[in-house]
């Protein structure tokens, strides 16, 4: 099936990470169905939006009734709220569960049965799911789709499903500088450079494509050289 044939879901396509994927996909010639609070600037019309806040179940829920067959499933939706421990706010970690897990179940579990295959589902993490002082909550959340990721590759690998995590290190994205963080400044990887979501993006249409059938179950760590 040529990629002009094939339809992906991308959250968290008005900005960053989750837009970089859209336009890249886009460029490669798939239909791609945004998904975000904010509409996105992005136009191209081999793209289309449902309006979804993830940080809402039923909000959630009622935008995956206007989704038609996927080939393929992205969840770039997120955020950061950073403090060292013993000021960590239940909101926050409560917050950043419900967009970064939470939402990546009730989707894959709402659209499983709309998921054609050979399918491809993507999440992307963060290298801070190792831990990182100040970001507990936030790492926490961000290893919670290492499970998720794993149990549903076993479980679909016999479907030609494939489900894999992209874990970017600090990448040029609004949230590189959002107030928010201010406790825990970025620090720039070993390359020089911080991430590009261009990067991301392109890993992640190489896991949607037909290269990438034999990868699943896996955590690619896109960090400059900070793991090393």
């Amino acid at each position: 099936m040529s990629n002009s044939q094939r339809r992906a879901l991308v959250t968290g396509v008005s900005s960053g990470i989750g837009a970089a994927i859209a336009l890249r996909l886009l460029a490669d010639g798939w239909q791609v169905i945004g998904m975000s609070r904010r509409t996105p600037d992005l136009q191209h019309p081999n793209l289309s939006w449902v309006a979804a806040d993830l940080a809402d179940p039923a909000s959630l829920n009622d935008a995956l009734q206007h989704i038609p067959t996927l080939d393929a499933i992205v969840h770039a939706a997120g955020f950061m709220r950073t403090a060292p421990l013993g000021e960590l706010r239940y909101e926050d970690g409560a917050a950043m569960w419900q967009v970064h897990v939470s939402a990546a179940t009730q989707l894959v579990n709402g659209l499983l049965d709309r998921l054609q295959a050979p399918g491809r589902i993507v999440m992307i993490g963060s290298r801070t799911m190792y831990g990182a002082a100040g970001r507990s909550q936030y790492a926490a959340t961000k290893a919670a789709l290492i499970g998720l990721v794993r149990s549903w590759a076993i479980e679909l690998a016999p479907q030609g499903i494939t489900v894999n995590l992209v874990a970017p290190g600090a990448t040029e994205t609004p949230m590189l500088n959002d107030p928010a963080r201010q406790g825990t400044p970025p620090r720039q990887p070993p390359i020089g450079r911080f991430i590009q979501p261009r990067e991301v993006a392109a890993m992640t249409a190489f896991l949607l494509g037909p290269d990438a059938g034999a990868v699943t179950g896996q955590q690619l760590v896109i960090c400059g050289g900070a793991s090393l």
